[in-house]
């Protein structure tokens, strides 16, 4: 299993606040890691660094033997790193089908003059995505929901619409930013079995910001704990509920 992530000593600074304090994370071709951690702790940020929102202060970060540093993050999108956020951001005027139509257009490789004019060669490119925009949407169940305006759709569904976004531009590694926030628990146990769906059929590796220990422990094989941007704990689920550095972090000390 060969090592898709690496970041090694990565530091973000806000002025005089350490965000992120050497941030050393792996993720091999296949995982799904989870990264938790109170709230505050840098979780968010350490994404954000990653998918090119910000640039490190200090550090460096590698995919799939890219350095990546500082690169815009339409780049890294390109490389095959997508993301959902932790407060759902969907076209709000689109259709659930154009929500996921628009994250295809960057592997169209057509150019003004062929759109323009509309050549066969785009017209053919143009049938294809549709056809790909509504299997993703039977993939996450959302076929009924394709004329309806993204926003009208109930909470958990709207969190799947932009999961069927993200794996539209087609990554190989997918950042999910809270996915579980909101939902109920049989919906938490619904979305863990979707995550491992995923996984498998679209040859995903997956990284995880989570609150719900029942979703970060029934999926992923390793996690990284943050507090206060520090790393302070990596192992398996099972070491990490018994870390007493990770009890101190959640519950605090006498």
């Amino acid at each position: 299993m060969s090592t898709l992530l690496e970041t090694k000593n990565v530091n973000k600074k806000f002025g005089g606040l350490a965000a992120v304090t050497e941030l050393n994370l792996r993720v091999d071709e296949g995982e799904i890691i989870g990264l938790i951690g109170p709230n505050g702790a840098g979780k968010t940020t350490s994404f954000n660094l990653i998918t090119g929102v910000y640039t490190p202060t200090s550090g460096s970060i590698t995919f799939a033997g890219h350095d990546i540093t500082g690169m815009k993050p339409h780049g890294i999108t390109r490389l095959g790193v997508a993301r959902t956020f932790q407060n759902i951001r969907l076209f709000k005027e689109m259709s659930v089908l154009e929500n996921v139509l628009v994250a295809q257009h960057m592997r169209m490789g057509t150019n003004i003059l062929e759109a323009t004019l509309r050549l066969p060669s785009y017209m053919k490119r143009e049938r294809h995505i549709h056809e790909r925009a509504r299997t993703l949407l039977a993939e996450v169940g959302l076929s009924e929901h394709e004329n309806a305006k993204a926003t009208s759709l109930p909470y958990g569904k709207q969190r799947r619409l932009e999961i069927a976004r993200a794996l539209a531009t087609e990554p190989k590694l997918l950042f999910l930013d809270e996915p579980a926030a909101g939902m109920n628990p049989q919906e938490s146990v619904e979305l863990m079995e979707f995550i491992l769906k995923i996984r498998d059929q679209f040859k995903l590796t997956i990284v995880l910001i989570e609150h719900h220990m029942q979703v970060v422990m029934g999926v992923c094989k390793r996690l990284y704990v943050l507090d206060y941007g520090v790393t302070i704990a990596h192992g398996t689920p099972e070491e990490i509920q018994n870390n007493p550095k990770v009890i101190e972090a959640y519950l605090g000390v006498e």
